[in-house]
Parts: structure tokens; sequence; C-alpha cells
């Protein structure tokens, strides 16, 4: 169980709680999330990659053909044995442990290249900037990686979100618009700014997958009981049926920042 103020204004989530929907339903990043990583000469061959908030291993699984050997770490246990499961059903060797960002320690110079999807905002910078500064390689890569649907430019994404503040009008993750990964200030002594992108991507859906990518995020299933749970779920449906297509794409936008070691 996680609280932190500076999210959902507090109030607490558990990402344990939706593994089984994460597992299923959050491996959606496109293939072109994954190339736009590889061709900036990340988490390639003989490269050793550390991923933090790994989930269900979705980074490091979905990059394992490109060569790298990496290791995965996230503060939910649960999260945990489903991205050991998943990597070992498709022979993958990927080594997972349970830790926060800041309580993973390993030795120095012992990575190449060091990611955070979708996770960097929970950490608490100030204790992990040297932690991830020391277990870097020399001029070692810190890449901080982000993917969110555009509510104001995708009508679908508009009205679940709309739907999922009415249950949680606590969470935060809501209202996005492109913009570029803000690097607090805990960084400047530890790392330079090396690349810094944004671009468009539409991500295929169906009913089924769309509402059960919705339930797996914070402001659902990680937060509300499950009878609201099971509510939101069934207001979500009837709404998502009175589009008409079972097939759609949702607008997304992904940004990606590439720290080097100094």
């Amino acid at each position: 169980m996680i609280k932190d103020s500076r999210i959902d204004s507090g109030k607490a989530f558990d990402w344990g709680r939706t593994s089984k929907e994460y597992a299923k339903y959050r491996d959606i990043y496109p293939k072109e999330f994954y190339e736009k990583i590889h061709s900036l000469g990340l988490c390639t061959e003989n490269q050793n990659v550390l991923d933090l908030g790994t989930g269900t291993g979705v980074l490091p699984r979905n990059m394992y053909a490109y060569g790298a050997k990496f290791i995965g770490t996230d503060i939910s246990e649960n999260q945990i044995e489903y991205a050991k499961m998943l990597s070992k059903e498709n022979d993958m060797n990927i080594d997972y442990f349970v830790a926060s960002a800041e309580e993973t320690h390993f030795p120095e110079n012992s990575f190449d290249v060091i990611t955070a999807c979708q996770c960097h905002f929970y950490f608490n910078h100030g204790i992990f900037a040297p932690q991830a500064h020391k277990m870097l390689k020399d001029k070692g890569k810190l890449v901080f990686l982000y993917m969110a649907w555009l509510p104001f430019e995708d009508k679908i994404a508009g009205a679940s979100e709309e739907l999922i503040l009415r249950y949680n009008p606590y969470w935060s993750g809501c209202k996005e618009t492109r913009h570029g990964i803000i690097i607090p200030d805990e960084y400047a002594p530890y790392f330079q700014l090396k690349e810094s992108l944004t671009f468009d991507v539409k991500v295929p859906f169906t009913i089924d997958s769309w509402n059960g990518r919705i339930k797996a995020c914070r402001g659902i299933g990680a937060s509300l009981s499950n009878e609201d749970i099971a509510k939101f779920e069934q207001e979500h449906l009837a709404m998502l049926n009175s589009i008409g297509d079972n097939s759609f794409s949702i607008l997304h936008y992904c940004a990606i920042a590439v720290l080097e070691k100094i």
C-alpha cells in the first residue's frame, strides 16, 4: 500500500490489487515505442539494464529480443510474481526482485542503462538520484519513459476519464496534455540531460481491452473497493457499447528523457 501526498491527494493505492488485470491489459506500448528506445542506443545487445518499477516486466519482456541483459525491480510482490511467470512462459532469462527504487542497491558501475517507465514520479528523487549515479557505469544512461492518453483530443479517452473522476475525484493522473518529462533538480549534480522527446501514437483496443486497461489504472483497480470497481466496470462497459464499434484506437503521446551520468 502506497500513500503519497503528491499523488491522488494522499489517497492510498496498491498496484498488487490489480496485478492480474495489469498483466493482461497494460502491455500496450506499441512497437514504435520500443523501436524509439532502441534507436537511441538504449537496451541493446551487450548492455546491462536495470528496469525500476518494472510491474509485470513489460519493458524487459518486450525489449528482450534486442539483446540486453535485464534485471527488473518493483515495490509490489504481486507484480513481480506475474513478471516472473510471464518471463518464464516465454523462456526469457530475466531476474526480478521486490524493492522500491530507493531500496534497489547493486554494486557501483553495474549497469549501462537504468530505465523507469511510467513510475519516476513516485520516486524520492533526493534518495534515488545519487544511488542511480553509483549503480551506473561511466557515461551510463538513466532513462525516464512515459505514455498517456490525450483526453482533450480523444473522445473515448475523455469520456472514460470523466467516469474515473466520478468514482475517484482524488485521482491526479488526469487531464494530460503533451509535454516533455520534467527532470527534478535533485538530478543536476549527478546527470546531464542528453535527449528529451515526445511523439504521438495510436494504440489499438477492443471494448474489452480498453475497459481492462482503465480498470488497471491507479484511479480504479489499485485504489477503489471491489464493490465500486464492479459498479465502475458496469457503467464503463455500457458507455463503450453505446459507441457501436468493438475496435478502435486511442490517441496517446509518449515522452522519453535520457540523462547521462557525469
